[in-house]
């Protein structure tokens, strides 16, 4: 038992796993993994961790979920550590949010596993994953097409260092093996043996098959994701410094510029849109190498304007030299549709921005022509009430300097004014004539004329949500 221990103590030194007296959050489930991930680290010669003992039941095998979690309480009391549990009825979940069970039980599991970290301001959360899952967990992703972020599989630590798999460098025999010699007990999932999940088919079905070819398949496995996480590292730094001056994130998605995307060789690329979905989904669930290749089609493709629907209801926009990601499904109406203007004030817009209205402006200058975001008008050009709308479909309006109408949406299209924007340009409406598109063009009848020595009445300025659109 000494030697597995140390065998474990050197993998947990070597990656930087935990430090002596760290509080660890060990999931325990009550299999041979946990089982031993649990002996082993309360064993652990010199670093006298503090263990909380975390059990989720997912309520879905009855009296054996009871049993398993009967067994984890007992297994806490044992080792004298604390015990948490929560009860999930992971069925429920996966209905709601239309996961699979697989995937379904694992979200409600590492939510509840960061909720206890939380609580006991642990410094990780230790499962016990070991090689046999690793190598399952590659051959996952390589029927789903991932690329070499998935191969490389399960890290030593995640990404954000809350959960540590001390176990990785072992092999399911020698953990059986150990819990034997210490006459340690441990529990079977029946729902293992269940080949309707995929992971299973793969342990009980695939995973023998290979070993057919070559004994050592679940060994190679694990090197080949070993030897592609070495190599994602590297890419992932240098794809983090061209994420910082590539992609702007904001509250409402991720946006880069494709003429500067362009520059960057494909694997960064590839890696760039992986960072901006993570920024915006949350998570990269679902989104498989296929993906990756179809958003780079995207960047290349003759179209100005097109799109995609990603997994998770995530958008992807080609909008002229624009790249957007954006969890919103439809361009928003705005709010209340119409807004009236009594009179000269300050007016919060729909869609976010302000209007200004000014009376006796001193800072207008005599004859100022109309700007993009500053309207001078003249005594009789403007009356109220006035009215701030919204782009409809057949909108027309004569543009300065033009002495004919036309249609708002070639106005946008000229301006290269992409379509997720163009609803969210205020239009200042006067006795049912637009008379200035807000931070792009005023119309022809707002053209300035010198009367009473040249000094306006009004001056408008229109202050946009955000910089450009």
């Amino acid at each position: 038992m000494e030697l597995l221990r140390k065998k474990v103590l050197r993998y947990i030194r070597e990656h930087a796993l935990c430090a002596p007296g760290d509080t660890l959050i060990v999931a325990f489930s009550g299999g041979a993994d946990s089982a031993s991930l649990l002996d082993i680290l309360a064993h652990l010669p010199g670093y006298k961790l503090r263990l909380v003992v975390a059990h989720l039941n997912h309520l879905l095998r009855g009296v054996e979920s009871d049993n398993d979690e009967l067994f984890a309480r007992t297994a806490a009391d044992r080792y004298h550590y604390p015990f948490v549990l929560a009860r999930v009825d992971v069925a429920a979940l996966a209905l709601k949010t239309g996961f699979s069970l697989e995937e379904a039980g694992r979200e409600a599991r590492y939510a509840f596993l960061r909720e206890v970290a939380a609580k006991y301001a642990a410094a990780a959360v230790a499962v016990g994953h070991h090689k046999g899952d690793q190598a399952e967990t590659v051959l996952m992703r390589l029927l789903r097409g991932a690329g070499g972020s998935g191969l490389s599989a399960m890290r030593p630590k995640s990404a954000d260092r809350m959960i540590v798999r001390p176990l990785l460098s072992l092999r399911r025999p020698e953990i059986e093996a150990y819990l034997q010699k210490g006459g340690l007990p441990w529990r079977e999932d029946s729902s293992n043996t269940a080949v309707r999940f995929l992971r299973n088919r793969i342990r009980h079905e695939l995973l023998p098959y290979l070993g057919s070819f070559n004994a050592d398949i679940e060994e190679r496995l694990c090197r080949t994701a070993e030897a592609l996480a070495a190599d994602e590292e590297l890419l992932e730094t240098a794809a983090a410094g061209a994420f910082s001056r590539t992609v702007a994130v904001t509250a409402s998605g991720a946006e880069a510029d494709i003429d500067v995307l362009c520059l960057e060789p494909l694997p960064l690329r590839k890696r760039l849109y992986r960072q901006a979905l993570q920024a915006v989904k949350g998570d990269l669930r679902r989104i498989s190498f296929t993906h990756l290749a179809a958003i780079d089609k995207l960047v290349f493709a003759a179209r100005p304007n097109s799109e995609l629907t990603l997994p998770g209801g995530i958008r992807v926009v080609r909008a002229y030299r624009s790249l957007r990601f954006t969890r919103q499904l439809e361009d928003p109406l705005p709010a209340g549709g119409e807004l009236l203007l009594e009179s000269p004030g300050d007016y919060p817009l729909p869609c976010g921005g302000r209007l200004r209205i000014e009376e006796h402006a001193e800072t207008c200058a005599a004859g100022q022509a109309a700007g993009a975001y500053t309207l001078a008008a003249l005594a009789g050009q403007l009356q109220f009430p006035l009215t701030v709308r919204y782009f409809r479909e057949g909108d027309r309006f004569i543009p300065m300097g033009m002495n004919s109408r036309k249609k708002l949406k070639n106005l946008f299209i000229d301006r290269k004014i992409p379509r997720h924007a163009r609803k969210k340009i205020p239009l200042l409406v006067d006795r049912g004539e637009i008379v200035w598109v807000c931070g792009v063009q005023a119309a022809e009848q707002m053209r300035a004329i010198a009367v009473d020595n040249g000094v306006p009445r009004l001056l408008l300025t229109y202050t946009a949500a955000v910089a450009r659109y």
